[in-house]
C-alpha cells in the first residue's frame, strides 16, 4: 500500500486480465482504518467484475463483419447485372 499526502492508493498488481498489467485504486478516506488484507480482497473481486473494453473486440470479429459487407457487396453487384442482362 502506499499512502500520499491525503490518499491512500492500493496496486494490484496480479489483475488477471490480458488488456491490464496493474491497477492503481484511491482508498475513500473513511475506509483508510480497515486491514490491507481486506482491501486488497475487495480489490481483486471488483477487477475480477470489470468487463472487456468494448472497443477491443477480437479480430475475428472485425475478420467476419468486413467479410459480411463483401458478401452483401457481391450480392448487390450480381443482381445489378441479372437486372441490366433481362432490360
Amino acid at each position: 500500500m502506499i499512502k500520499g499526502i491525503s490518499h491512500q492508493i492500493i496496486e494490484v498488481t496480479d489483475t488477471n486480465n490480458k488488456y491490464y498489467e496493474r491497477a492503481l485504486l484511491v482508498l475513500r478516506p473513511e475506509y483508510a482504518s480497515i486491514s490491507s488484507e481486506v482491501l486488497e480482497k475487495e480489490a481483486k473481486k471488483m477487477l475480477k467484475s470489470m468487463d472487456t473494453v468494448s472497443s477491443a473486440k477480437p479480430k475475428s470479429v472485425l475478420i467476419s463483419r468486413i467479410l459480411c459487407c463483401c458478401l452483401y457487396c457481391a450480392i448487390g453487384a450480381l443482381s445489378t447485372v441479372i437486372f441490366y442482362t433481362l432490360i
